[in-house]
C-alpha cells in the first residue's frame, strides 16, 4: 500500500500538550517535505504552527459548532481535504469519534499510546525504584511511525525567532541585557513554587541588572499577583494580559531563558529551542512531560528525602497530607544558580 501524503493530524487538547506537538511536528515536515499536514485543533492554539512548511489548520469548535454530533461534521469537512491518513495524537472519546469514522470512510489511522498503565505503576511505587518513562514527543513520534514515517527527534532544528513589533521592542529596552520569562503559576498548587520563594529568586536577579525579566500567567487573580511581584523591582516586567497571544509568543522567541513549573509556559518556550529551568513539585519528570530538547540538569526537583513518595500523581491533582508545600525545599539559591550558569 502506498503511503499517505496528507495527514490529519488531531491534537484538541491543553495548551502544553499541544505545544508538545510543535517539535515533532516541524521534525516530521523536515524530514518528509512531500507530505502535507494538516492538524486539527481548538482555533486559540493556530499561531503555533504558522511556519511549519506543508503545514494547515482545521478548527475544531467542540464547544459549539462540533459539539456532539457536530464531530461527525468536522470528519467530513477533514475527508474533504482530501486526507489519505489519521494520527491521533489525542486518544480521548472525541478525538476516538473522528478517528473511528475517518477509518470506517477506508483511511489508515493511527492512535497515541499515553502508557495509561506504566503511569499508573509509576505513580503506585510511592516514590520506590522508579524510573524514565517514555517521552511524550517520542509517543508523538510513534504514532507517525505507525503511519510509515519514523522520525529522528535529535533532527530538530531551532526555528528563527518570531519578529519583534515596537511594542515588545519597547518592554525589551535598548541595553543589553539576558532576557528572562517566568511563569511561576500552574494549574495545581502543588506543582507550584511558593510566590513568596520566586520573589527572593527576582531579588536576586534584579539586583545585577544584568537581566529583563518579565512574569507570565493569566485570569484576574494571577495578573493581580504578578502586579504585585513586579512592583518593587526595576528589571521586572509583568506581561500578563497586556499582550495578545501572538505578541506573547513572539517575546517568548526571544528569550534567553524560561522558568517554568511543571506547565505549559516551559513547553511553549522549548518548541522554539528556548532553554527552560523546571521547577518539579509533586510530579516527576519521569512520567514523560519534560520540555522538548531540555536536559536533565535543567530539572530542579523538590527533595524527595524529605517528600519520598513524589511523583505522587502523574498531572499533580493527588497528594498525600503534608505535600502541598513541597516546593519549599527548591532553595532560591539553587534556582539563581541554575539560572546563572545557563546565562553565562
Amino acid at each position: 500500500m502506498a503511503k499517505p501524503i496528507h495527514i490529519l493530524v488531531i491534537r484538541l487538547s491543553a495548551m502544553g500538550d499541544v505545544a508538545m506537538t510543535v517539535p515533532v511536528l516541524r521534525i516530521l515536515a523536515q524530514t518528509y517535505p512531500e507530505l502535507k499536514i494538516t492538524v486539527l485543533s481548538r482555533p486559540f492554539f493556530k499561531p503555533f504552527f504558522e511556519e511549519i512548511p506543508n503545514l494547515d489548520f482545521l478548527e475544531a469548535d467542540v464547544y459549539g459548532e462540533h459539539k456532539r454530533f457536530g464531530l461527525i461534521k468536522l470528519a467530513n469537512q477533514a475527508n474533504d481535504l482530501g486526507i489519505g491518513a489519521v494520527a491521533d495524537l489525542h486518544n480521548v472519546i472525541r478525538s476516538k469519534i473522528i478517528t473511528k469514522y475517518l477509518k470506517f470512510k477506508g483511511l489508515e489511522t493511527a492512535t497515541i499510546d499515553k502508557g495509561r498503565s506504566e503511569k499508573k505503576q509509576l505513580i503506585a511505587a510511592k516514590g520506590e525504584n522508579i524510573s524514565q518513562l517514555k517521552t511524550t514527543h517520542q509517543r508523538y513520534a510513534d504514532v507517525f511511525e505507525k503511519l510509515g514515517f519514523p522520525l529522528n527527534l535529535n533532527t530538530f532544528t531551532v526555528p528563527p525567532k518570531k519578529r519583534l513589533t515596537p511594542k515588545l521592542n519597547g518592554l525589551i529596552g535598548v541595553e543589553p541585557k539576558k532576557l528572562i520569562g517566568i511563569a511561576p503559576f500552574a494549574a495545581h498548587q502543588s506543582k507550584m513554587y511558593p510566590l513568596s520563594l520566586m520573589a527572593e529568586v527576582i531579588r536576586e536577579l534584579d539586583k545585577t541588572d544584568k537581566y529583563r525579566i518579565f512574569l507570565f500567567g493569566g485570569g484576574k487573580k494571577e495578573i493581580k499577583q504578578l502586579q504585585q511581584l513586579e512592583n518593587p523591582f526595576a528589571n521586572v516586567t509583568n506581561v500578563a494580559g497586556k499582550l495578545t497571544f501572538e505578541e506573547e509568543l513572539a517575546l517568548i522567541s526571544n528569550l534567553d531563558l524560561m522558568v517554568s513549573m511543571d506547565s505549559g509556559n516551559g513547553h511553549l518556550a522549548a518548541m522554539f529551542g528556548v532553554p527552560v529551568i523546571t521547577l518539579w513539585g509533586v510530579t516527576h519528570p519521569f512520567a514523560g512531560f519534560v520540555p522538548f530538547n531540555q536536559p536533565e540538569s535543567n530539572q530542579l526537583l523538590s527533595d524527595r528525602k524529605e517528600y519520598p513518595l513524589i511523583p505522587t500523581s502523574v498531572y499533580g491533582n493527588k497528594f498525600p497530607k503534608g505535600y502541598e508545600e513541597v516546593m519549599k525545599t527548591i532553595s532560591p539559591e539553587t534556582v539563581v544558580s541554575k539560572i546563572k550558569e545557563i546565562l553565562v
